[in-house]
């Protein structure tokens, strides 16, 4: 018999809930996500600063009186921490802040079980949608704080993952001081991302599917499909032409801050920092030996939840 699960992820930017029973009614699953910019300078200070922690706090607040609605057990519940959390010198408040509110422990992933989680999430999700995923895929995960490339098999998982230090709100607070970015203040975000790449073990070429997901490639899919507003059913599964997603990046990149909020499919927490995001796509997609990406909807916080189905 199956039960709801709660699946949290909580990364730099974003914190994201999946709550409901898999199984039995997968169209009745709930998403919730959550601008809360954990990760304000932690890059510069090595520390969760005191108002993203309370942040945080009314965001976890919020889900945890989700999960009880939905009649979540204790152990139905598994709430994945990544970069911020990995990275602070005050994790430990963070842990303990988590606790109080849900009752279990925040896990810092291992590099090898985001990389698992990351790319059952966006393989099920896919094939899901009926979509054939051609191997060897790469997911490229863009979050706030890092970057993850997996590369690896639909059908045996993972064979090749890395993690790198760049994200959307790590170069932004790290290079960027003007609106919009300046072509000096381009070119230092280029040059980390273009370093970490280079140092990667993963190889971008390799891949014959590429696929896109999380916050900042998902974004910027609904601008390179001319969306009026953000729907992820219009995303989900769609290919997207490699000239297409670096024309929208280089409009990103031309706006000011304001005129990005303007948009239909931007939410406003990721205004700010879409131009270090855009950036890293843009160089990504550079490496390709392909000519279109996949887009999934679906990550590591669907991976997260299938893994305690895995549990039951």
């Amino acid at each position: 018999m199956s039960e709801p699960v709660a699946a949290i992820d909580c990364g730099t930017n974003t914190i994201k809930l999946l709550v409901g029973d898999l199984l039995a009614d997968p169209e009745g699953v709930r998403r919730e996500s959550r601008m809360i910019r954990l990760g304000q300078g932690v890059d510069a200070t090595g520390r969760l600063a005191p108002e993203a922690l309370e942040r945080a706090w009314v965001a976890i607040d919020e889900i945890a009186g989700i999960i009880r609605g939905a009649g979540v057990a204790p152990g139905r519940i598994r709430f994945c921490a990544t970069s911020a959390t990995r990275d602070a010198s005050n994790a430990a408040e963070f842990t303990a802040g988590v606790h109080a509110r849900l009752g279990i422990d925040p896990e810092v992933l291992s590099g090898e079980e985001e990389a698992r989680l990351a790319f059952d999430g966006a393989v099920r999700g896919l094939a899901a949608s009926s979509v054939e995923v051609g191997s060897p895929a790469l997911v490229v995960d863009i979050g706030g704080g890092s970057t993850e490339l997996i590369l690896g098999d639909p059908a045996t998982g993972p064979s090749a993952a890395h993690s790198m230090d760049i994200g959307s709100v790590r170069l932004h607070e790290r290079h960027v001081r003007h609106d919009p970015i300046t072509p000096e203040e381009v070119a230092a975000v280029v040059a980390d991302i273009d370093a970490a790449l280079d140092a990667c073990p993963v190889d971008p070429a390799a891949a014959r599917t590429v696929i896109a997901v999380a916050g900042t490639n998902t974004t910027i899919a609904a601008g390179t499909l001319g969306l009026a507003a953000y729907d992820r059913d219009l995303i989900h599964a769609r290919v997207l032409a490699v000239p297409e997603v670096l024309a929208q990046v280089d409009r990103l990149l031309a706006m000011t801050v304001a005129e990005r909020r303007d948009l239909g499919w931007m939410h406003p927490g990721r205004a700010d920092v879409i131009d270090a995001g855009a950036l890293i796509v843009a160089r990504v997609l550079a490496r390709l030996a392909v000519g279109g990406v996949v887009v999934a909807e679906t990550d590591i916080l669907d991976g997260i939840a299938w893994s305690l189905v895995a549990q039951a």
